[in-house]
């Protein structure tokens, strides 16, 4: 039996995670939800397989959206999972920032579902053309 590839949505907005549960659901993946950075981390802790992407917002309370890829990337058993930025943050320095922290792509708020559906094709997370 396979088991459903699994995403993270870490997003201090309701709203905002259920848009991308939405999205991430219809592309197959189980998902699971994360209101910060902190909360996203002990989830993690608890979750065996770690799931294969996270969606991180970057502007949240108690833990943002950085310092949660700086903290799993220096977790081993953490390594493998691939880190997407979903964010309002649009100024060159703050993409590079998280791309130097260790995040793997970047998707600036607002997005097409069609936008989520290319950034994890060409991760090679879901086939390309999943939402056309």
């Amino acid at each position: 039996m396979t088991t459903m590839p699994t995403a993270m949505v870490i997003d201090d907005s309701r709203a905002m995670r259920l848009i991308l549960r939405r999205i991430v659901t219809q592309l197959g993946f189980e998902v699971q939800e994360a209101g910060n950075g902190k909360e996203a981390l002990d989830l993690l802790e608890t979750l065996d397989p770690v799931p294969q992407v996270a969606l991180i917002d970057w502007n949240m309370p108690e833990m943002n959206g950085l310092e949660f890829v700086s903290a799993v990337r220096s977790q081993e058993r953490f390594r493998q999972m691939t880190l997407m930025m979903v964010t309002t943050e649009s100024e060159h320095g703050q993409i590079v920032r998280a791309l130097a922290a260790g995040a793997h792509e970047y998707v600036i708020k607002p997005f097409t579902p069609e936008a989520i559906a290319e950034k994890l094709a060409l991760l090679g997370l879901v086939p390309s053309g999943t939402m056309s």
